[in-house]
């Protein structure tokens, strides 16, 4: 199953830099694995007013206990506003032709 996750990480007042950067280096090493893992498809930055902005990425998994599983490992998850998106196929999806295609060329 497919997923749309977007998310916002609020840092709580007053948590030190050091704390800060050790947590986004772990995350970036996190995601990493995901990516590795194939969970984690794609990453996009979604910008907001004032200069702010929302994280979204596609993942994959079998199963929304699974993806909570995958979220709530992450090291920033505690800071995180997360909205889950499940997503169905649709058979317009150029996407799925090309998969089609190739697997029939394997054949």
């Amino acid at each position: 199953m497919e997923f749309l996750v977007e998310f916002k990480v609020n840092v709580p007042d007053g948590t030190a830099k050091s704390e800060v950067e050790d947590r986004e280096r772990a995350e970036t090493a996190a995601a990493a694995q995901l990516v590795g893992e194939g969970h984690l498809l794609r990453v996009w930055k979604r910008p907001l007013a004032h200069g702010e902005s929302t994280i979204v990425g596609l993942y994959l998994a079998d199963s929304d206990e699974q993806l909570d599983g995958l979220l709530c490992a992450l090291p920033l998850y505690e800071w995180m506003d997360v909205a889950i998106t499940p997503l169905e196929s649709h058979p317009n999806d150029p996407g799925m032709r090309a998969v089609a295609t190739l697997f029939a060329a394997e054949r």
